[in-house]
């Protein structure tokens, strides 16, 4: 049985792993903010680049005359029998499940597509780090070509590869890393290296307003439209517990407002207004479409982002919460030792007295 001593000993532990944890949470409300706020910022670019888009689409003839098909790249469909898959975690622990739940919905998709290949590409430590636990790394080799240049020819050993990892990338999110990997999947898809191309991310809007998507980025459906292939809504008590959390921090639970921009920046691409642009139509188009993909990447990594940091705010608020409750039940535990002990010393007196 611990005597006082060890109690207190304890107890003053417990205080300062409080006192962590509840420095860690207002870390996390403060990151969320300028997540959120980065979130709502990138949302008006990804709009506008969509509207020109679909205003561009009227004066492009997508579909070539003699053969019928698509004259784009990126429109082009193929049977899916080689995926990239890239997964969106965090780089850092302390976020409850929010890096276990990713992978979880990344294996399950894998999982329910047994006949396909998967190139895996890891954003985030904690992502990298299972998925190579789990499967092999990609082999490449250098050959040379008749011409004398080098290229990289890879070697599958696998049905499952970790292809790529991008570690860090979230900690300071830069548009020219994630234009980089974008342009680097565009061109495997080009290249008919994959057949599609799929993010699983923590799609965010609030704190109680967000769920697991796994989304389709690549051949593009509909310019606009999102195809989202799968998706986990958190429970109630998750949200409840995510609102708790967030109202203690200071932190609104309904997102910002944005319909009217919104709106505003949907009225381009659908009024009905003959705009001249200074270079042709289809070579604009085929500019501004790789650009188009690159922000529905940006836009998913500005999420996670947010998504992380409430995760983080939501499991530091738990555990301090825990770590009170544990001081509490300590506390009583150390004073009824105390009075076991100084109810044994009396009754030692009260004895030795009583034998004299």
């Amino acid at each position: 049985m611990a005597n006082v001593l060890d109690l207190r000993r304890r107890i003053r532990s417990v205080k300062n792993t409080r006192q962590i944890t509840k420095a860690m949470k207002m870390v996390s409300a403060a990151k969320l903010r300028r997540a959120q706020e980065r979130a709502l910022a990138a949302r008006p670019y990804a709009g506008m680049i969509s509207s020109v888009l679909e205003s561009l689409i009227r004066r492009v003839d997508l579909f070539d005359e003699q053969t019928g098909n698509l004259r784009h790249p990126l429109f082009i469909t193929r049977p899916e029998k080689r995926v990239l898959l890239v997964v969106i975690s965090g780089d850092k622990g302390f976020a409850g499940a929010f890096n276990a739940n990713i992978l979880k919905t990344a294996f399950q998709f894998i999982a329910g597509n047994p006949d396909r290949e998967f190139d895996l590409e890891a954003v985030g430590r904690k992502g990298r780090d299972q998925l190579r636990r789990h499967y092999p790394i990609a082999v490449y080799s250098e050959q040379k070509s008749e011409d004398g240049s080098v290229r990289r020819v890879r070697e599958r050993k696998s049905r499952i590869e970790v292809t790529g990892d991008h570690p860090g990338m979230l900690e300071k999110l830069e548009t020219a890393r994630v234009f980089a990997l974008a342009e680097n999947v565009i061109d495997r898809y080009v290249h008919e290296e994959i057949d599609a191309a799929y993010i699983v991310y923590n799609e965010f809007k609030s704190v109680i307003q967000q769920r697991l998507v796994v989304e389709r980025l690549l051949p593009l459906i509909e310019l606009g439209k999102r195809e989202i292939a799968g998706a986990v809504e958190p429970t109630l008590e998750e949200r409840e517990r995510a609102g708790e959390a967030a109202l203690s921090a200071g932190i609104e639970l309904e997102p910002a407002d944005t319909r009217e921009a919104d709106e505003e920046a949907r009225k381009f691409g659908t009024a009905q207004v003959d705009y001249i642009y200074e270079q042709p139509a289809e070579e604009l188009f085929k500019t501004l479409l790789p650009q188009y993909v690159s922000s529905m990447l940006y836009h998913a990594m500005t999420e996670s982002v947010a998504a992380e940091h409430a995760a983080r705010m939501t499991a530091m608020d738990s555990a301090t919460n825990n770590a009170s409750d544990m001081i509490d039940s300590l506390t009583l535990h150390m004073n009824r030792v105390r009075q076991a002990a100084i109810t044994k010393e009396i009754i030692e007196i009260v004895s030795g007295a009583a034998a004299l």
